[in-house]
């Protein structure tokens, strides 16, 4: 791989306002146009996004002190069950947790998404109380601005190249997929395809940890691996790309972000999730990581999945690109199902258009890796024993 540039030389290059930047959708064009070599010489930075259902999200609050003060054992935001075991007054609402009076219809998700709205919320909280933490209880309400912090962080998002899900069975069946209709009636997908980050980025040549991404609306950043991260990457000489796998652990200020990009979703028969935008910028530093961003629909394939089946026993049925669902059907088993996604593609490209603004005008900064991601992890199922 010959270095083309290093993000030292774009980042001054967008803060003399010189920066080429382009989205993830504009760059085909311009390479089918080009060529890589050409494109790689001409462009600095590509935008990515992807808008769609996250459900390994959180919020960490701070609440701050009561008079007499209080150590948390127990908390409710709004009837919803909080996390209260790492300190007096932190806590932190899961988005799928489920409200204890509304069930499955509201939950931590909602949480979240009225504190960004800046509703007041209902805290209950109890204790055994000691002697520095003498109070039992406290019934109040809290908003975003009435806490010391609000930090969005999500252990498991941007999961790269998720499966496409349908259902062989004779009955219907509510899954975090959507609901999948009896004897292939249709099939759900959920990545944002050629505008993916991950899939712009397969091997982490330039997303690692420390990476400055754009998240819910504000400026976060990359924290870790996420859970499950267990990237694959095949490319053959038909130009199929297989990348699945690895996923991003995010944090940032929920205070700064917006209910334009951080919504709360119900999935039937599956309970409340968190639908986040992420974007994230891939400096062009050489012409291999042009030669990946400026892959195609038609060249990103994912698996078929049977989720009518057991997890452990899930077959796979075959392989699928981003055209052809995006086209509205695809053929499985020689039946024609029409496909439907969970993730927004016109907000994901909204995401990345609004990303690249924000770099050109100079207010968002590429931040380099302080250490790249693993490649080579596999995921494990739990150990029964």
């Amino acid at each position: 791989m010959t270095t083309k540039r290093t993000f030292e030389q774009i980042n001054k290059k967008i803060k003399d306002g010189k920066a080429v930047v382009v989205t993830a959708e504009e760059i085909i064009p311009i390479v089918q146009e080009k060529g890589i070599e050409k494109a790689a010489e001409e462009i600095d930075v590509v935008t990515t996004g992807t808008f769609g259902p996250m459900c390994s999200s959180s919020v960490i609050i701070n609440l701050g002190h009561s008079d007499p003060p209080i150590r948390i054992q127990k908390a409710w935001l709004n009837d919803v069950e909080a996390y209260a075991g790492i300190a007096a007054v932190d806590i932190i609402m899961g988005a799928t947790q489920p409200s204890e009076t509304h069930g499955m219809f509201y939950g931590g998700a909602h949480v979240i998404e009225d504190l960004i709205s800046k509703k007041r919320i209902k805290l209950k909280a109890i204790s055994q109380g000691t002697d520095c933490y003498p109070r039992k209880e406290i019934e109040t309400y809290i908003n975003l601005e009435s806490i010391n912090q609000a930090i969005l962080f999500n252990p498991r998002n941007c999961y790269q190249n998720y499966n496409v899900g349908v259902n062989t069975s004779n009955k219907k069946i509510n899954t975090y997929m959507g609901i999948l209709l009896p004897k292939l009636g249709n099939a759900s997908f959920s990545t944002s395809g050629q505008l993916s980050p991950l899939l712009n980025d397969p091997k982490f040549m330039t997303i690692g940890i420390g990476t400055r991404i754009f998240l819910g609306g504000a400026q976060g950043f990359i924290a870790w691996e996420g859970t499950q991260h267990s990237p694959e990457f095949i490319s053959n000489e038909e130009g199929m790309q297989i990348s699945k796998g690895g996923t991003l652990s995010v944090i940032g200020n929920l205070k700064e972000m917006s209910t334009d990009y951080i919504r709360a979703a119900v999935f039937k028969g599956y309970g409340t999730t968190l639908v986040v935008g992420i974007g994230i910028p891939i400096p062009i530093l050489s012409s291999d990581i042009m030669k990946y961003v400026a892959v195609r629909n038609e060249e990103i394939y994912t698996q078929i999945i049977d989720y009518s089946v057991p997890h452990a026993q899930r077959p796979s049925l075959g392989w699928v690109n981003y055209k052809q669902l995006f086209s509205g059907e695809i053929s499985v088993q020689g039946k024609t199902i029409p496909t439907s996604p969970l993730s927004s593609y016109a907000k994901a490209r909204e995401i990345a258009q609004k990303l690249k603004k924000e770099i050109v005008e100079g207010s968002f900064l590429l931040q380099k890796p302080i250490k790249k991601l693993p490649i080579k992890e596999k995921f494990k199922s739990l150990l029964e024993i």
